[in-house]
């Protein structure tokens, strides 16, 4: 770490690892993240969509530079559930939102967000307990489906306080585990620190050109959020930033890793929804190296960030996605490392300049 930089407020990653906001109810995170803009843009509003932009100007061109409009998008939308139905005895059936590995959701503590406060809940599947389960039970792996919320309230009551359509969140509170921050909602939450970050190690400075900071919503469901943000700032250059899986663990072999942790910023040239341009990745690569600012480059064969919206908005814009290395994605452990997080912080910083 540089000598001068700031010490990394990892209470605050903690606090917005912590908050409740999945795809289209992300009102938590956002005050949070507008609390925390205050004093560090020139102008921020708030979309239709629920996306906040904010904007710093950047300084005056030179004489024949062109102007650059630079978009930075983290969003802030964690995956989690909706209630889709309540059955005559109270429990809940669920519709996902996002990408769920079922063998993470068995025997969880989850909380219910109604109109009049938060309820407590179990999740677990239908089925046998394993004392009278056969073999064949226990090879099953159930389906979402298959899984329902117990409130522990007569259905009446239940039927009373809970309507179709209120966010379920998994429970889980955020932790420092060695040099990890371990925690539900890395994804992204963890890329909307490294953004608020970047704003308050720059406050006071102009960036070399404008800035649009967004802090999207919806992009788990699709990358919503991002495709009207973008429509709307009309950027020159796009930068995206998100979780990458970091699969170093034991299990998988070296050439699955993807990233590895504590290895510094990944920098993407490839995932399943876009490619990123090549003179950008460059660019990075070749910043990080004159920085001394530890980076590896990113291939990820299945996945998308709000890179690929910026990317494709109106006729096309330049644009790549700052990756951060991330364990056990899409669980309520996600863990990041400190390193890594100082390391994208300091080199967005240094592109920015």
């Amino acid at each position: 770490m540089p000598p001068s930089a700031p010490e990394l407020r990892l209470d605050v990653l903690m606090q917005l690892s912590n908050l409740p906001g999945v795809p289209g109810q992300e009102d938590a995170v956002r005050d949070f993240v507008l609390r925390e803009l205050q004093g560090l843009v020139d102008e921020v509003r708030v979309d239709a969509l629920g996306n906040v932009i904010a904007r710093r100007a950047g300084r005056k061109p030179k004489k024949g530079e062109r102007p650059e409009r630079v978009m930075v998008s983290a969003h802030m939308d964690e995956i989690g559930f909706l209630v889709r139905f309540i059955d005559d005895k109270g429990y809940l059936r669920l519709q996902a939102l996002g990408g769920f590995d079922p063998r993470n959701l068995f025997a969880r503590t989850v909380v219910v967000h109604t109109r009049g406060g938060a309820l407590p809940g179990i999740l677990t599947p239908g089925g046998r307990p394993i004392h009278i389960a056969s073999a064949e039970d226990r090879k099953k792996v159930p389906e979402i489906r298959e899984f329902f919320i117990d409130l522990g309230l007569p259905a009446d009551e239940v039927r009373a306080r809970v309507r179709v359509g209120d966010m379920v969140t998994l429970e889980q509170t955020a932790r420092q585990v060695g040099s990890l921050i371990c925690g539900k909602a890395m994804d992204d939450r963890a890329s909307v620190f490294m953004l608020l970050e970047v704003l308050r190690q720059m406050r006071g400075q102009r960036p070399r050109h404008d800035l649009i900071a967004v802090f999207s919503v919806q992009e788990e469901v699709g990358l919503r959020g991002a495709v009207v943000a973008a429509y709307g700032a009309q950027p020159t250059v796009g930068i995206g930033l998100d979780v990458t899986l970091a699969v170093d663990t034991p299990g998988a072999s070296p050439e699955e890793a993807v990233t590895r942790l504590g290895e510094g910023i990944g920098i993407k040239v490839f995932d399943s929804t876009m490619i990123s341009t090549r003179a950008l990745v460059d660019q990075f690569a070749d910043l990080a190296e004159q920085e001394g600012i530890p980076a590896q480059l990113e291939v990820l064969s299945l996945g998308g960030t709000d890179g690929a919206a910026i990317q494709l908005s109106r006729d096309g814009v330049p644009s790549v996605t700052l990756s951060l290395p991330t364990r056990y994605i899409h669980t309520v452990v996600e863990s990041v490392h400190v390193d890594d997080l100082r390391a994208g912080i300091d080199l967005l910083c240094a592109y920015l300049r």
